[in-house]
């Protein structure tokens, strides 16, 4: 039951996010996107193409097995967590958050027709959400009339698959930090806190191609990166930020209340309810 109600929530997310976007006027070309969007994308890609081979094999097993862990770990444990703020805090028809919904509009599509033949019931209810009314008439209200989706190519995909596996085994070991303090009561969530990070070589070169947005894959109000010159001194340190918590964002940041006119909320904020919105290039 719990494996199932995390690949349903999962669905409701998706649905939710999407609720808003018209893939006809508000998709964002591929070569367009943010970089972690291009990643979703190429990582569905992949596990369209295992699930279709498990299927082709009469291997069911496998296909419940990768979809929930898909879900789970993929998806709510990583993309979706990550894409959070910049859905709801960025502008709405920005080209930010319309990266976000057109990334996550191709994944329904494709998630869609793979966990029919398992939760088929399922499947039929998140349908008839998805589908525009249009596409469901043309689907005979069914879901068993798609077939597998066709997913946007993604030149560099092999490349960011691997780019963001590592990406993820360095935000695992920095999640583990902050649950510590959260758990010891120093923070009250990850954006509570701020990490230094000290790295050398690959993985310095890695992280600092982030720039600012690295702050956002970690989930932390801020996040600094040291050069190291080798592997023994590389470390993580987060502490809780001293400054005061955006109302709107959540995030801690020096510049809440520095505008007079919109107390209670910090610079970015501003900047995407009433002004040109953030720059960001990689999340």
């Amino acid at each position: 039951m719990e494996s199932y109600r995390r690949i349903r929530n999962t669905l409701r997310f998706l649905l939710a996010n999407t609720s808003d976007f018209h893939p006809q006027t508000d998709t964002i070309d591929i070569v367009d996107m943010l970089e972690i969007d291009r990643y979703a994308i190429a990582r569905m890609t992949q596990l369209q193409n295992e699930i279709r081979q498990h299927f082709n094999d009469y291997e069911y097993h496998p296909v419940v097995a990768k979809l929930q862990m898909y879900c789970s770990e993929d998806l709510g444990g990583f993309y979706l967590d990550i894409l959070k703020d910049r859905l709801y805090t960025s502008g709405a028809t920005s080209s930010a958050r319309r990266s976000a919904q057109t990334a996550i509009w191709h994944i329904t599509q494709s998630l869609l027709p793979l966990i029919a033949p398992i939760l088929s019931f399922t499947a039929e209810e998140a349908w008839s959400v998805f589908a525009d009314q249009d596409t469901f008439a043309k689907s005979a209200e069914t879901i068993f009339t798609q077939s597998f989706y066709t997913l946007p190519t993604v030149s560099d995909n092999q490349a960011l698959l691997q780019k963001f596996t590592a990406l993820r085994e360095i935000r695992t070991d920095v999640l583990k930090q902050l649950e510590e303090l959260r758990v010891s009561g120093a923070i009250g969530s990850s954006l509570q806190a701020e990490v230094v990070i000290h790295a050398t070589g690959e993985k310095y070169a890695l992280l600092h191609g982030l720039d600012d947005d690295l702050k956002f894959v970690l989930i932390t109000s801020a996040a600094k990166l040291t050069q190291v010159n080798s592997a023994a001194d590389e470390s993580v340190h987060v502490t809780a930020s001293t400054y005061k918590k955006c109302e709107r964002c959540w995030h801690y940041r020096a510049d809440v209340d520095s505008h007079a006119e919109h107390a209670g909320i910090c610079g970015r904020c501003v900047s995407n309810l009433f002004g040109s919105g953030e720059k960001r290039r990689f999340a």
